[in-house]
């Protein structure tokens, strides 16, 4: 039975048999059961690697943060994550250099708690409709964004990549479309991520892909 770990561009939990290619960390979010009984415990929401200093850990042990996965970083990105400073220092600081060039006017501001500001609306029990988004002109985003191509929240997100749009599922990426230009589209990468993105971070993605 697989476990309710596994984290789409929404940031909802999944139980699913598709584990991705990174980790994540949102702190204790199981019961002794290891069953799911919240979504995040605190505001640092982390992109882990799979492996790290050879470190072995039982998946949802009690007491234990809850290990999440994500298809890829991008994935994660979406989800309101961002790179560890522990397990990978490099992509950690690189992500935080292209931070302060994309996001000037709030650079003296704790990454985690603007990440915060950006991942969700308050009071609302569906998450698809909790997550915040904003609405930007297909031509502005860079790679690595993640999309919806209308306001529904059950529809099909996209990958922005390379001036064609990946259809995201657990298990990969579909056929590559191409976008119409000059069209508003939903936004779930959070706004400030998206600008570290224009400044420069390019996620790695699902290797098939990648």
């Amino acid at each position: 039975m697989p476990l309710q770990n596994r984290v789409d561009p929404f940031s909802i939990l999944h139980a699913v048999p598709y584990r991705g290619t990174c980790m994540g960390n949102r702190g204790i979010l199981h019961n002794s059961e290891r069953t799911v009984t919240r979504y995040h415990q605190h505001k640092r929401w982390l992109i882990c690697k799979l492996a790290f200093a050879n470190r072995h850990r039982p998946v949802m042990a009690p007491g234990r943060y809850t290990e999440l996965f994500f298809l890829d970083e991008a994935t994660a990105l979406a989800a309101g994550h961002r790179p560890c400073a522990e397990c990978d220092r490099a992509r950690y600081r690189e992500f935080v250099d292209c931070w302060r060039r994309g996001n000037p006017e709030i650079a003296g501001q704790k990454l985690d708690d603007v990440l915060h500001r950006d991942r969700f609306r308050p009071y609302r029990r569906n998450w698809r409709t909790k997550k915040y988004t904003y609405s930007a002109l297909i031509d502005s985003l860079p790679s690595g964004t993640f999309i919806l191509l209308n306001p529904d929240p059950s529809s099909q997100p996209y990958l922005i990549w390379d001036g064609r749009l990946l259809p995201w599922s657990f298990e990969g990426y579909g056929s590559p479309v191409a976008p119409r230009p000059g069209v508003d589209v939903v936004v779930l990468t959070p706004q400030a991520t998206v600008n570290t993105l224009a400044a420069g971070y390019r996620p790695k993605i699902h290797p098939e892909i990648y």
